[in-house]
């Protein structure tokens, strides 16, 4: 199946109309706190998952920041400024969490880039409430994994999930990733900013399905 440019744009084109598109730079290390082993173990194997599907790599330790792709589960968004050292990893966190708390939002996902633009780290929130406990750790996992494997757009999946249901499993949408492999080709860039980029990955994601 054909995936047009145009759809692909509109996976990586802000709100304020500009285009943005980066993968990580360096090997992913994830960290995830606040749940049981056998939710860490699920989120784990989603992560490994959705980064054999891009073709990217996993490691031990990241040589500056020792994780880089960090999950935070918490019941209030109060508990974040009591992390330690977590507003030194993240600036303007009281903010952030006064901004949080007023939207009423369940997740947030913050990504630092190194000097190219590529993705270096990301911090998850998730604050646990009905909506996300209604949500299998499976799907949740899954779900997460996708949005922080490439930079997406803010508006990416407003009007609909990476995920789909098969025989009532979740999996990823053929065409996300089939877009997330072209973001990965060796031969694209690590990050783009205009909007010709999604020309190129609309011709690798539609022999990647």
């Amino acid at each position: 199946m054909a995936i047009e440019a145009e759809e692909v744009a509109a996976k990586f084109t802000r709100g304020d109309g500009s285009y943005l598109c980066a993968r990580w730079g360096r090997p992913i290390v994830p960290v995830v706190f606040g749940v049981d082993e056998a939710t860490l173990g699920v989120f784990k194997s989603a992560i490994e998952a959705v980064v054999v599907m891009a073709g990217h790599k996993m490691a031990e330790t990241d040589w500056e920041l020792g994780a880089n792709l960090m999950v935070f589960f918490c019941r209030d968004w109060a508990e974040l400024p009591e992390v330690p050292h977590l507003d030194q990893m993240v600036p303007d966190l009281v903010p952030l969490v006064a901004r949080l708390q007023a939207a009423e939002a369940n997740q947030y996902r913050v990504f630092r880039f190194d000097e190219v633009g590529a993705i270096k780290a990301c911090f998850v929130f998730l604050r646990m409430g009905a909506h996300l406990e209604a949500v299998s750790a499976d799907t949740l996992a899954l779900s997460q994994a996708v949005q922080t494997i490439v930079l997406w757009s803010d508006r990416a999946f407003m009007d609909a999930s990476p995920l789909a249901l098969l025989d009532g499993v979740a999996v990823i949408r053929p065409e996300v990733a089939a877009i997330v492999r072209a973001v990965y080709d060796p031969v694209m860039p690590a990050v783009a900013q205009d909007a010709s980029h999604a020309l190129r990955i609309a011709a690798r994601a539609g022999k990647m399905q």
